[in-house]
């Protein structure tokens, strides 16, 4: 337990100014470097970064802005959360992260996963129809791209491929992740390929999520490939208080649900939600004893390797989610370093 690494993920979602306006795009880039390096001053693990193509999210190209990221920081590892494989090349993905992996000195990790929106679809011009045919055959190529030998490979979604080889090339490879939401069929895909399982927990207790770590561990030993690490993504925000951590994030917490479900086919929340997923669903929300103390619950519960907090929310400021940075990586993680220990 003393060797799980404690990182930070977040969407870029757009943040609020002081008087409550939605902050430009380009701002909030900024303010997303200033975030991560300011978890690199804290000794925290891992910065993951999504890939988004709507205007409520500021970043669509995760590699550059980890690029900028990485020339100010100099020990945190960092990646997407997620890269969204089934409308990008995996050759290109390869190149960028290896390219991003250079810059930072071998810090770079892959996230990859489908998303979880499908703007990007008839963005780059994919059919919805193709949905698990295109992430399959780009997570099959991307596994022997990463071996860094020639690849030759041919499928139905991308131009087949005759011993070619892709650069730049890494000193220690890449590590690489699958993001999974709870499909059984993804955790033995993952297990497959043999890479690290990130489990999004957004919602609902965390113990839901233990029979999919024993399935992982169970696929990896049938398939006689290395034991990979876990890692859970879980939303939230740390404040001096309870209450104030409630305050901050309730408005944005109802916006967001009540447009997503309206998107989705999703009821309305309901009265007590919020409050039901703080006490016991996805929630980390509160002070940092009360955020320590669920995570230590988790970690409890589950066999992982690592925690990441998704630290952004809707409709807060920029330096609220520096406070909430802050105290995450002042007080709750060595909080949850004693009391694991």
């Amino acid at each position: 337990m003393t060797d799980i690494e404690f990182g930070l993920d977040t969407f870029g979602g757009v943040t609020h100014d002081a008087e409550g306006n939605p902050v430009p795009h380009p701002q909030v880039v900024r303010d997303l470097i200033e975030e991560a390096v300011l978890a690199d001053g804290l000794g925290l693990d891992f910065f993951g970064l999504g890939e988004h193509h709507r205007p409520d999210f500021a970043v669509s190209s995760p590699e550059v802005v980890l690029s900028a990221i990485a020339a100010r920081t100099e020990r945190i590892r960092l990646g997407s959360a997620v890269t969204v494989l089934s409308s990008d090349d995996p050759v290109r993905v390869f190149e960028r992260f290896s390219t991003l992996d250079a810059v930072s000195n071998g810090r770079a990790e892959i996230v990859a996963g489908r998303g979880s929106f499908i703007e990007s679809f008839p963005l780059f011009g994919f059919d919805l129809r193709q949905y698990e045919e295109l992430f399959e055959e780009r997570l099959d190529l991307l596994s022997q791209l990463l071996k860094e030998e020639p690849v030759t490979w041919q499928g139905n979604t991308r131009a087949a491929l005759e011993n070619q080889r892709v650069f730049p090339t890494t000193a220690n490879g890449l590590r690489t992740w699958v993001g999974v939401g709870g499909s059984p069929d993804s955790v033995v895909r993952t297990a497959r390929y043999n890479f690290g399982l990130f489990l999004a927990i957004i919602g609902g207790p965390a113990a839901r999520f233990a029979p999919y770590i024993d399935l992982f561990e169970r696929a990896q030993d049938q398939f006689g490939v290395e034991r990979k690490p876990v890692a859970v993504h879980s939303p939230g925000l740390v404040a001096e208080s309870d209450e104030k951590a409630r305050a901050l994030t309730y408005d944005g917490w109802l916006a967001m649900r009540t447009r997503m479900g309206k998107e989705r086919g999703w009821a309305p929340p309901a009265v007590g939600d919020f409050e039901r997923e703080i006490e016991s669903g996805a929630l980390y929300i509160g002070s940092p004893e009360t955020v320590a103390r669920k995570i230590v619950a988790t970690l409890n519960t589950l066999r992982v390797n690592r925690f990441d907090f998704k630290y952004d929310q809707s409709m807060i400021t920029h330096q609220t989610m520096l406070d909430s940075i802050g105290l995450y990586g002042e007080k709750v993680v060595p909080m949850v370093k004693d009391m694991l220990g």
